[in-house]
């Protein structure tokens, strides 16, 4: 089982905590970034404390469930990486991720979702690690592109996200 914390050589990744809170709520209002995410703008402080009392604390397989991991530099929450743990298929998890601007070119994504990936398959015996992406999200695509995940395809005009029809890439790395 994965456990936390994980250490990188510039950052400690873990479950996100209330301490977090005024930074993830801070980054998660910036339009730029919530454009390619879930949430709009006006994610609020009680929105934060919903989803960070609601998560679990560890990955569970087929559990169904979301985990948001805090991504920290110096104690410093600069982003957080999503894990979700299938409830239909064993062993198989979508991931995504999402780095303050402040921090954007510093490598931080790669760095994080790297090791988180790393533990998926090598603590948690993770069959297949994937994500989903819109189209238009290249900085993403290359993301995932330096990790090794292969472009499982394109579906053209197929999601209905905020208000107008987007394509959705599938990015996938599976344990062999």
């Amino acid at each position: 089982m994965l456990t936390f914390p994980i250490r990188t050589e510039r950052l400690e990744l873990a479950p996100l905590t209330h301490p977090d809170r005024d930074a993830f709520v801070a980054y998660r209002r910036i339009p730029e970034v919530a454009r390619w995410q879930s949430w709009t703008p006006d994610f609020s402080e009680a929105d934060a404390d919903n989803l960070i009392a609601s998560q679990p604390s560890s990955i569970e397989s087929k559990s169904g469930r979301w985990l948001q991991i805090a991504v920290r530099r110096d104690g410093t929450l600069v982003g957080d990486v999503a894990v979700h743990a299938l409830a239909e298929q064993p062993d198989s998890y979508e991931v995504g991720v999402t780095i303050a601007p402040a921090s954007h070119g510093s490598g931080y994504a790669t760095e994080a979702l790297g090791a988180v990936i790393g533990g998926l398959f090598d603590a948690q015996g993770a069959h297949r690690v994937f994500a989903v992406t819109d189209a238009r999200n290249e900085p993403v695509a290359r993301l995932f592109r330096r990790l090794g995940f292969r472009h499982e395809g394109r579906n053209i005009a197929a999601d209905w996200f905020k208000g107008e029809w987007t394509s959705v890439d599938t990015w996938a790395a599976l344990r062999t």
